[in-house]
Parts: C-alpha cells; sequence; structure tokens
C-alpha cells in the first residue's frame, strides 16, 4: 500500500545514484554516505545521472519498500543541493510531488515530457 505523504521526512541523496542498485545497497548509502538508518521511517530518493530515473526507499511495518519512476522523455528539475555540506538535502512533501510530477512553478519553462498536454 502506498503510504507516503506530508507526515514524512524527505531526504535527498545529493549525488547521482546508479539504478541498479536495490535495498541492500540504496540502504548502504544511506547508512555509510547520509549518515542515517533506513529503517527510522524516512523516505530516501535517489536520482540517477541522467536524472529520468527516480527511487524511493521507505521502511514500512512489515519490510522496505522502493518506489520507482523512469520517465519516457525529459528530466527531473532538482533543487539546488550546492548549498548543502553532506550528502542529504531535506525536501518537503510538496517538493517531491512538484519533481516527480514535472511541475515547475514558472509557467514559462515547461518540461519536455509535458509538452503533450499542450495538445489536449
Amino acid at each position: 500500500m502506498f503510504s507516503l505523504g506530508d507526515s514524512n521526512r524527505y531526504l535527498l541523496y545529493s549525488e547521482p545514484t546508479d539504478m541498479r542498485k536495490s535495498f541492500h545497497t540504496l540502504s548502504g548509502l544511506v547508512t555509510n554516505r547520509m549518515g542515517s538508518n533506513p529503517h527510522n521511517g524516512e523516505v530516501f530518493i535517489f536520482i540517477n545521472k541522467s536524472r529520468n530515473r527516480i527511487k524511493l526507499l521507505h521502511w514500512e511495518p512489515g519490510g522496505m519498500v522502493i518506489y520507482c519512476k523512469m520517465l519516457d522523455r525529459g528530466t527531473f528539475v532538482l533543487p539546488d543541493c550546492s548549498s548543502v555540506n553532506n550528502a542529504s538535502y531535506p525536501m518537503q512533501w510538496r517538493d517531491l510531488v512538484l519533481l516527480v510530477e514535472g511541475i515547475m512553478e514558472n509557467p514559462d519553462s515547461r518540461q519536455t515530457r509535458l509538452e503533450h498536454l499542450r495538445n489536449l
């Protein structure tokens, strides 16, 4: 059951991630690079170098869950993580939804993957 919402804490891994990684290796990144516990209920966000794939790692009662999305075209627009000194960047639920859906706050700059919506 999809159980994410605004009550969760979200942390974006600030480096590109190999999307072949799964439960154990992503958990290792959380522990070793982000300095957090993958079983604490936080949601950890990973994006590949091409920015066309995203994975969310989350511990739920009963086990670990990975949510993933691969874009047909276009890229995810990442927040500016340059001011972050460590490997994790805190995000809000609202920002995650905007990131995953490709919605940008500036309506003059649309993502390639949303071009087909103009034709509807």
